[in-house]
């Protein structure tokens, strides 16, 4: 990185906030409607799909689909598109795929048997309450 012109720092080291940015703002978009055990992992250096993980429960269908309608209605208003979404017909594991943030709301028993937080343990966690 020491090669690195001082202006290409800059935007590699703003890049970075605006992943962790979006992760904590889509943490709480799903406090607001309810979830619980909100978590972030921080992926940076395990991985070079995602920076972050977004890992919430919702205890019902109709939570899941507000928190992630809410989350993808604000962060739209932000200037945000997810490349992709998945899981809105079922409601048991809903991905929400903004390629530096993947968003998961898990209902409880998804969420325990996929145990994402065990999968990626290396990982820095960030509580959100």
């Amino acid at each position: 990185m020491s090669g690195l012109k001082e202006e290409e720092r800059g935007v590699q080291a703003q890049e970075v906030a605006i992943g962790e940015l979006l992760a904590r703002r889509a943490a709480e978009l799903a406090l607001e409607k309810k979830c619980e055990e909100v978590k972030i992992l921080d992926l940076r250096g395990l991985t070079s799909v995602t920076d972050f993980f977004v890992i919430v429960t919702a205890d019902s269908e109709r939570k899941a689909k507000a928190a992630a309608e809410h989350i993808l209605d604000e962060l739209r208003e932000d200037g945000e598109r997810p490349m992709h979404v998945e899981g809105m017909d079922t409601m048991h594991w809903i991905l929400l795929d903004y390629v530096d943030v993947v968003v998961h709301i898990f209902m409880p028993d998804e969420r325990r048997f996929y145990d994402l937080e065990s999968l990626w343990s290396d990982a820095p966690v960030v509580q959100v309450s």
